[in-house]
């Protein structure tokens, strides 16, 4: 009988690494130990679970870059062309509302009484001057004058600036608001559950439109700031739902239990642990609130209970131009433009924003 010679230590270690896989960096829906990540040696027996892709990947040895679930979303946004073609133009509008007097070609209530109700023109009036015989040329009113020949292009990118400012205060003081109520509301349960939701019921019970008015011809005052506050208070009874729903779902997972047996206290579990967890609902309900804030903030200053002259305000650019809707069509025409457009916007990049949020959203085909 032959005796077989002993493998040698090279022949082993080839062995040993036939039988373990190598370490690779974590993708996106695997289930990988944390020696795999730490780069320290697999025990034998130790569960590996990886996906079809992963597997597929570690035969071809392709190394797996780490992505985040942020990371994954911002990729998911970019690829959604109308979300980011909306995105593009709603930057372009609100960054000429915001430097409307380095943009505006006029003065908001600059008054020419030589073109009133002049149509939209894309070349300036030309004007000679009787004392020096001079011909000059006017700068162009892209969105025609109004009854006292004020440029409206000027006006109107006055009151974009003006209807944002409002929007975003009212989105920001509204999130502000109901995620807190909803996380406090979610995560005690309870009677401070209740009351809190009971409060909650009774504001979405009670006719908005009506208590704005109310509430605008009191207290508004005709100052902006001052319309979005009220406008804030109503706001964000929806936000507090979708959050409370959230913690109450959170607030059962493992990851909550073993924050509290570690002994943080309720304060940081809501603000560390949780609230990350339903960033995704508050950004795209806050998203949505803004384009909602613009659309009410025009309908109370068309009614004449929002924001009140000189201050420029769309919905009351189209207030005063609803008197001359058939000789003058571009007074209500523009300003109504504008306000669709940016509402459309602001609409398809929370549709973007949901979608690229959602983790079971593997493709995105808008």
């Amino acid at each position: 009988m032959s005796e077989t010679s002993p493998p040698s230590t090279g022949d082993r270690d080839r062995d040993e690494r036939e039988d373990f896989p190598r370490p690779f960096s974590r993708s996106g829906g695997s289930t990988v130990p944390e020696s795999a990540h730490t780069g320290d040696q697999i025990e034998p027996g130790m569960p590996f679970e990886i996906s079809e892709e992963m597997a597929l990947a570690y035969e071809q040895g392709v190394d797996l870059e780490a992505r985040s679930h942020w990371a994954y979303a911002r990729k998911r946004f970019v690829r959604h062309r109308l979300a980011m073609a909306s995105l593009v133009l709603l930057v372009i509008i609100i960054t000429a509302g915001m430097f409307a007097n380095k943009v505006a070609p006029y003065k908001f209530d600059a008054i020419d009484l030589v073109n009133t109700q002049a149509p939209p023109t894309i070349h300036g009036k030309e004007t000679v001057d009787i004392a020096t015989g001079q011909t000059t040329t006017g700068k162009p009113h892209f969105f025609g004058t109004d009854l006292l020949g004020r440029d409206y292009f000027s006006r109107v990118l006055y009151g974009v600036r003006t209807s944002a400012r409002v929007a975003f205060v009212v989105a920001s003081l509204s999130t502000i608001i109901g995620t807190a109520i909803g996380a406090i509301a979610g995560y005690f349960g309870g009677w401070i559950d209740n009351l809190l939701m009971r409060i909650t019921d009774l504001i979405l019970t009670v006719p908005g439109l009506a208590i704005l008015l109310v509430a605008s011809a009191f207290l508004g005052n005709g100052s902006p700031y001052r319309v979005a506050v009220i406008l804030a208070f109503l706001f964000w009874t929806a936000l507090a739902r979708i959050v409370r729903g959230s913690f109450l779902s959170l607030r059962e997972k493992e990851f909550v239990e073993a924050a509290k047996a570690s002994g943080s206290g309720d304060f940081r579990i809501i603000v560390k642990h949780m609230l990350p967890n339903t960033l995704g609902p508050i950004i795209v309900t806050a998203t949505l609130t803004v384009a909602a804030a613009i659309l009410i903030e025009a309908v109370l200053s068309f009614l004449g209970f929002g924001i009140q002259p000189p201050t420029p305000a769309l919905g009351k650019l189209i207030s005063d131009g609803q008197g001359q809707m058939i000789e003058a069509w571009w007074l209500v025409t523009f300003p109504g433009l504008v306000i669709v457009a940016i509402v459309l916007c602001i609409n398809f990049i929370g549709d973007g924003l949901r979608d690229a949020l959602d983790p079971t959203q593997r493709k995105v085909s808008a």
